[in-house]
């Protein structure tokens, strides 16, 4: 048995009126998903245990199998794993978006505004010359960056301390005063990070064409080195990840799962799809994996856009890229399989940010097709009646895991 799960980022939402009252997930075209939800199991799974911040950290953590409970140390550290940090256990590791804040004349770095937090989704080779451009004024001991993926990258704290960091998606559109960091230092570094970058080549040519210029270091996401248990010694699965996202390869890095290289895979809307389908159906089918996780971004980036129309095409891309091809290939080769669709959590629309509501899943098994007449969408999960509290648990279902302790 083969086992694939399809991860559509922050993919559910709330109804929406001029979606004639339905979620993106229920008004997008998404034949796949249609024709698949008819011989499934769906339902609605809580992947954020309450108190807990709903980011795409626990949450993915839960859908991997792992209690966030137990395991999480915070986001940035993950991110570092995959990137190759060598973190002491005396690090603090922080993400460093590079945003975009507004550019309003004669007031102080305080009063700005922060307009966009992936700063268009700025390329990974723009934004690394850029971060560049800090570093080399504010690459000190005990601070270091490290580059990661378009606008996400990492700051090391030698012998730091952990603060209760804003992530920058939580307060678009807001002044930033009340979200700056408490510590001196990670504050100066964030307003001499707008005046190095406010002026850069890269930013000029950046208005120039339309673009947002990134403008801005912020820090969030601060933690500790994670240790997560193998999910091989855990499942007895040999695992791979897909995913052009630095948490999502770090959560497998930390699990001791491997991580494809899909070229063209952005985490954008228009991200390398075949690619990353093709990698699962290789890893599955020619190279000897149990296990493909296929993260899709796209849904999630879109909901903090708050573009209604960039989400229906994020999702049906997701359906029409992904899900219809995969499923075909896997039916082609004759193995048997399960494949398990659901979201990490919601990014409504309306707010640009997570909620930590539930989310619907889709669970089909080759050789048990069911026969339903529902849809695959919030509100006829939530009418299933299917209801799983714990998210973590959810993977040893899908994996047919029936007596472990719970890792």
């Amino acid at each position: 048995m083969k086992y694939v799960v399809v991860l559509g980022d922050g993919m559910a939402d709330e109804p929406i009126s001029r979606l004639n009252g339905k979620t993106p997930l229920s008004y997008a075209k998404t034949p796949a998903l249609d024709a698949l939800s008819k011989k499934s199991e769906i339902g609605m799974v809580s992947t954020i245990p309450e108190g807990m911040k709903p980011g795409s950290d626990t949450a993915n953590l839960s859908v991997i199998g792992y209690d966030p409970r137990k395991y999480y140390s915070g986001r940035s550290p993950l991110e570092a794993l995959s990137i190759g940090v060598p973190m002491q256990d005396t690090d603090i590791a922080m993400r460093c978006n590079i945003v975009t804040l507004s550019e309003e004349e004669g007031i102080p770095f305080s009063k700005r505004r922060i307009l966009d937090h992936s700063s268009g989704e700025i390329s990974t080779e723009d934004c690394a010359v850029l971060l560049h451009a800090v570093m080399e004024k504010l690459d000190r001991d005990p601070y270091h960056f490290y580059v990661g993926t378009s606008y996400r990258h990492c700051l090391i704290w030698q012998n730091g301390e952990v603060e209760e960091l804003t992530p920058p998606h939580d307060v678009l559109g807001r002044e930033i005063a009340p979200y700056l960091p408490a510590d001196r230092m990670l504050y100066e570094m964030m307003e001499k990070s707008y005046e190095i970058l406010k002026d850069h080549p890269i930013n000029k040519e950046r208005r120039k064409n339309g673009l947002n210029p990134a403008n801005c270091c912020w820090f969030w996401g601060a933690g500790t080195r994670p240790a997560l248990p193998s999910f091989q010694e855990k499942t007895g699965k040999k695992g791979i990840m897909i995913s052009a996202v630095d948490l999502l390869k770090g959560i497998a890095v930390g699990a001791g799962m491997d991580v494809a290289q899909v070229e063209g895979a952005t985490g954008g809307l228009h991200t390398n799809y075949e690619g990353k389908t093709q990698a699962a159906v290789n890893a599955l089918i020619k190279d000897g994996y149990d296990f493909a996780y296929i993260h899709i971004e796209a849904p999630d980036e879109m909901g903090h856009q708050g573009s209604v129309e960039k989400k229906l095409q994020a999702i049906e891309y997701l359906d029409a890229r992904v899900v219809g091809p995969l499923t075909e290939a896997l039916d082609r080769s004759g193995e048997a399989y399960r494949l398990l669709v659901m979201p990490d959590h919601p990014t409504p629309i309306r707010i640009r940010t997570h909620t930590a509501e539930s989310v619907p899943y889709l669970l089909y098994d080759s050789t048990s097709p069911q026969k339903n007449d529902w849809n695959y969408n919030e509100a006829e999960a939530i009418l299933s009646g299917n209801f799983i509290p714990e998210g973590y648990k959810l993977m040893d279902k899908f994996l047919e895991i029936k007596q472990k302790m719970h890792l």
